[in-house]
């Protein structure tokens, strides 16, 4: 399906399209900008509007780390369950040997 030229270059188009792979930052995105914007027009004083995007930045901050740790935690267990040399590790059955009546 073509897309329709709002005319964004291709560095915006790219950027789109990776942001729609994280829905979660994309909506941090939009509410950051509706602040920015101040589209609900309930922010009256400077001190308010930095204080909301702080907020907002610290919520974004704490997404993508999440998402990251997620990325990286499905690398690491993709490469390891390749890896021939490595051997997911067990439960234990035996709890050791028995104590020797001294």
């Amino acid at each position: 399906m073509p897309q329709p030229d709002l005319g964004l270059d291709e560095r915006a188009v790219r950027f789109m399209h990776r942001l729609q792979q994280y829905p979660e930052l994309q909506q941090r995105y939009e509410v950051l900008l509706a602040v920015v914007e101040n589209a609900d027009g309930d922010t009256l004083t400077a001190d308010e509007a930095e204080q909301r995007v702080v907020e907002e930045l610290r919520q974004l901050g704490q997404r993508a780390l999440q998402d990251w740790a997620a990325r990286k935690e499905a690398r690491l267990e993709c490469e390891y369950e390749t890896r021939a040399d490595y051997q997911r590790k067990e439960k234990k059955e035996s709890t050791g040997r028995r104590a020797s009546a001294r």
